[in-house]
């Protein structure tokens, strides 16, 4: 057999993900390239790795048991690579972090700098919704997670960032009108909300039950970015975290709308399980965390003064 390290990553990829498609992104590689690798590697086997019911992919039972295989060899490559480096006084390893969607507006300031002083060591991060990043905490196959909403079922560890504020935000020049009584009239405005599972969404409707506001128009969306484009094409508002809306606050293009209540202020955590036994990699970005996060936050994230 002449099998590569790349085949065995590619294969271990496909068999996490279920997907070439998924594979694919995720290893940063053309669908084809993937594809041609997977019939590569299949091909020193006489027994198939996988299987299309349906036009769905499925790993064998063969298929889990070399993928455990290659599980194996490359944790000691890596732990080969690890040792090296460690001799040399370096770091070396892979840091993976979970990111509720909105996050990856603020984590890339606090990676930033620990990555370009640690040149060795290779990033994965995973942005999702809250559900789905606190099942990957939950089930310890990340090291870290950054939320904004604490979860209340597990037990966990954190590191506090930053600041955050959720405004019920629109367009600067399609602000609601206000009744004599002084309260906003949300019978005509069409509210934006994020999809099922997310922090924002839970957050929403809770201000929304609270203020008793009776919603007669609603969009669903599945990403804050996707929000923020839709506000600035004037279909609705939305209750939304200013961290990804730099541009727009500092522009005038997005404003608030004032109601009582609002801001709801959050904080950004890193999280991680209680008593988890972190990489050298871990361990050194939390150290890195703790000495720098007040001057980052000091550095990239002043321009929050401008809503108080």
């Amino acid at each position: 057999m002449h099998y590569t390290l790349n085949q065995l990553q590619i294969f271990l990829k496909i068999c996490e993900t279920q997907s070439i498609t998924q594979a694919s992104e995720a290893l940063h590689l053309t669908q084809p390239a993937v594809s041609i690798q997977l019939k590569n590697f299949q091909d020193q086997f006489d027994i198939p790795l996988t299987e299309i019911v349906g036009r769905k992919l499925y790993i064998t039972r063969f298929g889990y048991e070399i993928a455990e295989a290659a599980k194996k060899i490359l944790e000691q490559v890596h732990a080969i690579n690890y040792k090296t480096h460690a001799y040399k006084g370096q770091l070396f390893g892979k840091l993976q972090i979970a990111v509720v969607s909105t996050g990856k507006y603020v984590l890339p300031y606090y990676l930033s700098g620990f990555l370009k002083h640690n040149n060795n060591i290779d990033l994965e991060m995973d942005v999702s919704n809250k559900v789905k990043v606190l099942e990957r905490i939950q089930a310890n196959s990340i090291d870290f997670a950054l939320v904004s909403i604490l979860p209340e079922h597990l037990q966990f560890e954190k590191v506090e960032l930053l600041e955050t504020r959720y405004y019920l935000m629109g367009r600067s020049d399609l602000m609601p009108a206000t009744e004599k009584s002084g309260k906003i009239n949300f019978d005509r405005i069409p509210l934006i909300y994020r999809e099922k599972g997310s922090g924002t969404r839970q957050l929403m409707e809770k201000f929304i039950e609270q203020k008793r506001i009776s919603v007669h128009k609603k969009i669903e969306l599945t990403s804050n970015e996707a929000i923020k484009q839709a506000m600035l094409a004037g279909l609705g508002y939305s209750l939304i975290s200013i961290s990804g809306l730099k541009n727009e606050i500092l522009n005038g293009s997005l404003k608030p709308i004032p109601i009582k209540g609002l801001p709801i202020r959050k904080t950004w955590f890193l999280i991680w399980p209680k008593g988890k036994k972190h990489s050298p990699v871990a361990e050194a970005f939390i150290a890195y965390l703790k000495l720098n996060a007040s001057r980052i936050q000091t550095e990239h994230f002043s321009w929050y003064s401008k809503l108080k």
